[in-house]
């Protein structure tokens, strides 16, 4: 099973970007999408090429913002949007499906903002999303796939020490809370296939980062530990372009 995870940064204009035709040669079983800023009937519309998947889409309440999609060819016994907690539940930042041996969580993680004013939300926001993980680790395995806001260690970005506790995605709170998920039985599936390797998932436009590789590991698959010995590769493909993001692809078997 091959799946693949993309912050895509707006799904209508990917379309332009060549983005779709990127995802239909890797034709992989199952594609999370991130800041999809597209209501239902946007997506409908982006992703009329992909037929042979069944499509789940949870958009932001305000439009133009945040948002997840799933895409599956095979169809889950379950699809769930959202932690079914009102003060998270606005911006589409979740959705969960079941399969017969694994739940799979699409997540968008919270930005802590340019100044830092939503950290506080985020923290509440990490410990929720935590509880929310840990019961549905008690049923099946997980597979948690997304953008997850968060560099977890010195190795994950660029300018370490320049950033620490000064930018969002690398304060201690954040880097807490991603520790916490870890400590929960999860696994950074990249990290430890790749303990040394150097890649990164996000580069600012503004800095011209990505043809700088001033960039940042933010873009995860986490697994329960009992998934981690099924995983027969994980690789960061910043060879596609088109959103400030690239994708993460992963094969399992299972």
């Amino acid at each position: 099973m091959t799946i693949v995870s993309w912050n895509v940064n707006g799904l209508r204009a990917i379309v332009k970007k060549d983005i779709i035709n990127a995802l239909v040669i890797m034709n992989p079983d199952i594609i999370c999408l991130q800041e999809t800023k597209a209501q239902i009937e946007d997506v409908a519309t982006s992703l009329n090429d992909f037929s042979d998947y069944n499509i789940y889409s949870n958009p932001a309440d305000r439009k133009g913002y945040a948002g997840t999609v799933l895409l599956s060819k095979t169809k889950p016994i379950a699809v769930v949007n959202d932690m079914g907690i009102k003060q998270h539940d606005a911006e589409g930042r979740i959705v969960c499906a079941e399969y017969t041996y694994f739940y799979l969580v699409n997540v968008y993680t919270p930005n802590s903002g340019q100044k830092l004013q939503r950290l506080t939300y985020r923290k509440k926001w990490d410990q929720d999303f935590l509880k929310f993980l840990k019961n549905l680790q008690e049923k099946k395995p997980i597979i948690v796939a997304g953008d997850f806001n968060v560099a977890h260690q010195p190795i994950d970005l660029k300018n370490d020490l320049a950033n620490y506790n000064k930018v969002a995605g690398y304060t201690q709170i954040e880097i807490d809370g991603m520790e916490a998920l870890l400590q929960s039985g999860l696994v950074d599936v990249f990290r430890i296939l790749h303990p040394k390797d150097v890649a990164y998932t996000y580069w600012s436009y503004r800095s011209k980062g990505r043809e700088r590789n001033i960039g940042w590991r933010i873009d995860y698959f986490l697994t329960s530990s009992s998934l981690v010995k099924k995983v027969t590769s994980i690789k960061i493909a910043s060879d596609w372009y088109g959103s400030d993001h690239c994708p993460v692809i992963m094969e399992i078997k299972i």
